[in-house]
């Protein structure tokens, strides 16, 4: 899945006003995922997640050339491990600063 769920919206709404009260910053946000799947999958799925994010933002005022996206598909996990808790931690788009 790739929808902003509900209690990631409030996170991203959060971003949103540090964002505007700091209008030269620009983010880019990494698309991630378990390992389930081909890495041509999760690459394509990263990328939904990572876009679906970007959208959402937008949406709430925020340029989009701002925000720029990246999918790593399955090749950096949060966690190693090889379950649905480590799973359920590697599917997640990850935002960083870019510049200030």
């Amino acid at each position: 899945k790739y929808d902003v769920r509900p209690e990631d919206a409030l996170i991203l709404k959060e971003n949103a006003a540090l964002l505007n009260k700091y209008p030269s910053v620009k983010i880019q946000i990494e698309g991630h995922c378990d390992e389930r799947g081909t890495n041509e999958y999760n690459l394509a799925l990263g990328e939904r997640r990572a876009n679906s994010t970007k959208n959402y933002l937008v949406s709430l005022g925020i340029s989009p050339d701002r925000i720029s996206i990246i999918s790593y598909g399955e090749e950096k996990p949060l966690d190693p491990g090889h379950g649905e808790e480590a799973w359920a931690k590697n599917r997640r788009a990850h935002t960083i600063i870019t510049a200030k």
